[in-house]
């Protein structure tokens, strides 16, 4: 049985689809497309699908992933990647289809893109400035304080006309996960500026080493 990486991008209204009914999205997809993709057993049995690292609703992504098992010895991959583009609802599509190289739970960071209006450049060197930016995080285990200047301690971004944008890497480890709304939700709420959108741009391994640094997804592989 072959474990097969489906990556694929989310963005626009397709932005809005919480991970529970992206769940619903990928299991009529997968089910339409007519792909042999394995079913759990029991009585109730359904397609195994495994996601990594879920965004927030309304966040885009260039690079979400999700794995499922085949019993194909040699699958037709391009063919996949094919008839799930013909049937995915607006704002979704398949980038590339490939056997699993990196277990999901192996990554350790991803790499998101902000932007904000121009004026809010005044509200990014603030934060600079500052020495502790103390968030509350919410998880499953409860609430704690993050000093987010621990992962970020400052903000580099480029003015592109009337925006200003920032690319940052953030843990996204099971040991450490933070979301990018953290920051923003910093900024928003204690400095008053409102985003206008947030991107993720690329996943990245344990090794730190970049394989390439387009702006196009990529889930980096361990050395």
């Amino acid at each position: 049985m072959i474990t097969v990486r489906i990556s694929f991008e989310k963005k626009n209204e397709a932005s809005y689809i919480s991970l529970l009914d992206l769940q619903r999205v990928m299991q009529r997809v997968l089910k339409r497309s007519g792909l042999p993709v394995w079913h759990t057993l029991g009585f109730n049995p359904h397609i195994y699908m495994t996601f990594a690292c879920p965004l927030s609703l309304g966040q885009e992504s260039e690079c979400e992933c999700v794995d499922v098992k085949t019993e194909v010895e040699a699958p037709d991959f391009a063919q996949w990647r094919t008839a799930l583009n013909a049937i995915m609802p607006a704002g979704i599509h398949v980038t590339r289809v490939a056997p699993v190289e990196m277990k999901a739970d192996s990554i350790a960071f991803a790499c998101y893109r902000i932007s904000y209006p121009a004026a809010a450049a005044a509200v990014l060197e603030q934060y600079n400035a500052l020495e502790t930016a103390p968030v509350e995080k919410h998880s499953k285990r409860g609430k704690k304080i993050v000093n987010l200047k621990e992962h970020i301690p400052q903000l580099s971004y480029t003015v592109l006309g009337d925006t200003v944008q920032l690319e940052l890497c953030l843990p996204a480890a099971q040991e450490l996960n933070l979301n990018p709304s953290l920051l923003t939700g910093f900024l928003e709420e204690k400095r008053k500026s409102p985003s206008i959108r947030q991107n993720r741009k690329f996943l990245q391994d344990f090794s730190l080493n970049c394989l390439h640094s387009s702006r196009f997804c990529a889930i980096l592989l361990g050395r």
